[in-house]
């Protein structure tokens, strides 16, 4: 946004916000950030969460700038120059089309069906029950679904152009609910929540169904914010998503040498030439996931082949784990039976982290809040790789540690993602099944990682980025040369 346009805007504190010291210390933000204003910036912070618009002026603005690039504030958009006239939805399939979805779509410019070589070829009607035109391109060849959203993109002479997989049913003034994003002329995609809805057929799998209500893989959570690789919201999967088509000419569109992942891989090409992409999990779509066991492991294999690809064009934007040596230390001292030298760590830790709080009146309470949740953090980041993305050195070890005490704290490591994660959801389905299908959704996808890494001759999707805050990550230090002339 520039000035102007920051003027009149409203925000929200994003969850991770804390304010100290009056007002001037901030804290949050992903990744996690310090920052430093001064008391009139703060009664402005105070004065933006009770409800207040931006005011004009530079320095109001470009703190608010600052601040909504950290992540530490979130927009809360209140217009847009796009009505949905402005949109053509293209539905790339090869197949069949969801029953409805051409009808839940709901009033758009346009609707542009790219049948990539079904056979037999996919009928459409002329017009929705809305009067909005359907168009259908058919492809001669099966170039997958970077080709087939290409291929439509190309046909658009609207300003915006929205994906829809041929899998999905909108929900009612979805579009219309995402269009106030582009009020910021930044905002190149925004992106639903991808919520799972019960196929037909579901009722032969109902623990698999229940599963993927509670686990689906193409929800992003509850939380709002900006797109980017190695934070909260580190990617949206391309099942529906409103774009500027002239920031996706910008970058080239979909990579078609990507048969998966290729979403991936958009909203982090435009992230890192300037763009906004932007998470909005108030606006949900519904997607048919697959209920019957082999297509549903087979799918999270294919989605984990694509780490290998993204990892050669976006160097450190995947690691399998992301921790400091001390958080590493910390676990593995617990791991061996030392609970108190782990604990001598953690205070060795907050110690040092003080030091760096300089702009804190009394850094050693809000340091030793840092570490723990930094150790916590990075407890459940190494468990989550070791039971995902490196499953098959976690169980080699396993196998061949002498140490009665190391092979169970693995275990315990490899079962505490689906254990902390059904309790804190607490899903319509028993612990065990739940554990059981989180086990395996995981080791589908962490095989699939291993085979894409392969294929793609890289090995950086399996080496984990060892850095401690406030330090760069692999990604943040690649992203910074790439941007040196």
């Amino acid at each position: 946004m520039t000035m102007s346009e920051l003027t009149g805007l409203h925000v929200v504190a994003d969850p991770s916000l804390q304010q100290r010291e009056r007002g001037t210390v901030l804290i949050g933000g992903s990744p996690l950030r310090i920052v430093r204003i001064s008391e009139k910036g703060a009664d402005l912070v105070d004065a933006l969460l009770d409800g207040a618009p931006v005011p004009p002026g530079k320095g109001a603005t470009s703190l608010v700038r600052r601040l909504l690039d950290g992540g530490l504030l979130q927009p809360v958009p209140q217009s847009t120059p796009f009505t949905a006239g402005d949109v053509t939805v293209v539905i790339p399939v090869r197949g069949s089309l969801e029953p409805g979805l051409l009808d839940g779509i709901g009033e758009v410019a346009h609707i542009i069906v790219v049948d990539d070589e079904s056979s037999p070829p996919i009928t459409v009607p002329k017009h929705t029950t809305h009067g909005v035109s359907v168009r259908c391109i058919r492809r001669d060849t099966n170039g997958g679904p970077a080709a087939a959203r290409n291929t439509g993109l190309a046909a658009v002479t609207t300003s915006l152009v929205a994906f829809v997989d041929a899998d999905c049913l909108p929900r009612a003034g979805w579009i219309a609910s995402l269009l106030t994003q582009f009020g910021d002329p930044n905002v190149a995609v925004v992106a639903p929540r991808i919520t799972s809805v019960e196929p037909v057929g579901a009722a032969d799998h109902p623990l698999l169904s229940r599963y993927e209500r509670a686990h689906a893989s193409l929800d992003r959570g509850t939380q709002r914010g900006r797109v980017r690789a190695r934070t909260r919201v580190s990617y949206v999967p391309s099942a529906a998503l409103l774009c500027r088509v002239d920031a996706l000419s910008e970058v080239g569109g979909f990579d078609e040498a990507m048969t998966v992942g290729e979403d991936v891989d958009l909203v982090w090409r435009l992230d890192e030439s300037g763009h906004t992409v932007r998470y909005e999990p108030n606006v949900t779509v519904g997607h048919r996931h697959r209920t019957t066991p082999w297509p549903w492991l087979r799918r999270r294999f294919d989605y984990g082949t694509s780490a290998g690809p993204l990892a050669k064009r976006h160097p450190g934007a995947l690691v399998p784990i992301e921790a400091s040596g001390w958080s590493i230390a910390t676990w593995g001292l617990v791991a061996a039976g030392h609970p108190i030298v782990a604990g001598a760590v953690v205070g060795a830790t907050a110690g040092r982290l003080s030091g760096k709080l300089d702009a804190l009146s009394r850094p050693m309470p809000v340091a030793a809040q840092l570490a723990g949740r930094g150790h916590l953090s990075a407890g459940r980041t190494i468990a989550q790789g070791l039971v995902r993305p490196l499953w098959p050195l976690t169980a080699l070890a396993i196998i061949v540690i002498p140490w009665r005490r190391m092979k169970l704290a693995l275990l315990a490591a490899v079962l505490a993602p689906s254990v902390i994660d059904w309790v804190r959801t607490r899903p319509n389905i028993s612990p065990v099944p739940y554990v059981a299908l989180r086990l395996a959704d995981d080791m589908a996808y962490g095989a699939g990682v291993w085979v894409g890494s392969v294929r793609a001759r890289t090995i950086e999707p399996l080496v984990p980025d060892v850095t401690s805050w406030p330090k760069a990550s692999r990604y943040t230090r690649w992203r910074t040369n790439k941007a040196q002339p």
